[in-house]
């Protein structure tokens, strides 16, 4: 490979892990302010017209029936698994290859995290999930990891067959699918973060549930909202978990751009498998044919993991690790009682997962320079 020399960015990278530089250049600065400006004034600040058109969209382009806004991805899961009635004492089912938002979420409902461990696509091992299940098993939570999808046809099976409802952790995972169908499609609920490094974001915290069914989504609406039936009428207890106007204005603007970021991700992923899958030291997880990953996370398995990681920042890549730390085995977790090595294909992924950048502004050059390096380190 002839060597390939590049720029430094602003943070000192060569190839730079955050694309919100770019996505929110002069150019975009302008025009959203422009937005904001026009739209202040109109004092519809909280559960505005901005809300409910971007809820209408998202819903069209996950292809569900509603879709309902609220403060964070967080939220979007701790909300859906109180709407399907879990609670203290309840255990909820999910993978012990995941962020802590997911467990969180669960815990905020007073309920014990079950996990599972994972395949080597990052997402949960479906063929371990009815030995998890016991009398207090109230919901399973999949956590389509990275733009990596659960097996969730295999996954409805089971829950059907024990009457257990699918909460879907899709934070990662916006046009994800499986033979056609959205991740977020297969539950329940899909779950949905807008955090700023989400390729659909609004400039801060920010989340969306989606849903199927219309008395779900009703109740929802209200527990986002302090139970609140109508400004007068409180029907339920709820919380404050709305989805900002002002948020939903750069969601309104940005989520034209969906299909193109997400195309754009697959296109560089696909560059990068093509230059790292020749490394015997890098192995590409499995790529379904079934399946559209949209590359949230481009991650791989290396040997000598984290010699790696500093040769790469070293020379200019910006690379992380997802996660270093599994996190069943975190601090805050330790009164469920999991120890190290309960769950060992999460634990291999800790010591050999390396996640390099492929987002939309990403050049050619930069491309094939995370390669060069990569196989420089490997001589």
């Amino acid at each position: 490979m002839s060597n390939i020399d590049l720029p430094l960015q602003p943070n000192g990278y060569k190839v730079q892990w955050s694309y919100l530089p770019k996505q929110f250049g002069p150019n975009s600065i302008d025009e959203i302010l422009g937005l904001l400006r026009d739209f202040v004034p109109t004092g519809d600040l909280t559960l505005g017209k901005p809300v409910r058109e971007f809820e209408e969209r998202f819903a069209e382009l996950i292809g569900t029936k509603h879709a309902i806004g609220v403060n964070s991805g967080t939220d979007a899961i701790r909300l859906s698994l109180k709407a399907v009635g879990v609670g203290p004492g309840d255990e909820v089912i999910t993978t012990a290859n995941t962020f802590i938002a997911t467990v969180g979420a669960i815990a905020e409902n007073y309920a014990r995290p079950v996990f599972v461990d994972c395949t080597d696509n990052f997402c949960m091992d479906v063929s371990h999930v009815e030995a998890a299940i016991t009398e207090r098993t109230k919901a399973i939570v999949p956590v389509h990891l990275a733009g990596q999808m659960t097996d969730m046809p295999a996954l409805m099976e089971i829950a059907k067959k024990h009457d257990l409802p699918v909460v879907e952790d899709s934070c990662q995972c916006i046009l994800g699918s499986i033979d056609g169908r959205s991740a977020g499609g297969y539950g329940r609920t899909g779950c949905f973060s807008l955090h700023p490094l989400k390729n659909l974001n609004v400039w801060g915290d920010g989340g969306i549930i989606v849903t199927n069914e219309d008395d779900l989504a009703t109740h929802l609406r209200r527990l986002r909202n302090h139970g609140l039936a109508d400004r007068d009428r409180v029907v339920t207890m709820g919380g404050n978990s709305r989805l900002d106007s002002l948020h939903a204005v750069i969601g309104n603007w940005l989520i034209d751009q969906v299909h193109f970021i997400t195309d754009t991700r697959i296109d560089n992923a696909a560059v990068l498998d093509r230059g790292l899958g020749k490394l015997p030291q890098i192995t590409i997880p499995e790529r379904f044919d079934n399946r559209k990953l949209v590359y949230h996370l481009y991650i791989v398995f290396a040997e000598r993991r984290d010699e790696l990681v500093a040769y790469c920042k070293d020379k200019g890549v910006e690379v992380k690790v997802h996660y270093p730390i599994p996190v069943y085995q975190q601090e805050g977790l330790r009164p469920y009682g999991y120890t190290a090595g309960d769950f060992p294909v999460t634990d291999r992924h800790a010591r050999t997962m390396i996640s390099f950048p492929a987002h939309e502004h990403l050049t050619e050059d930069q491309l094939l320079y995370m390669i060069q390096t990569v196989a420089d380190f490997y001589g």
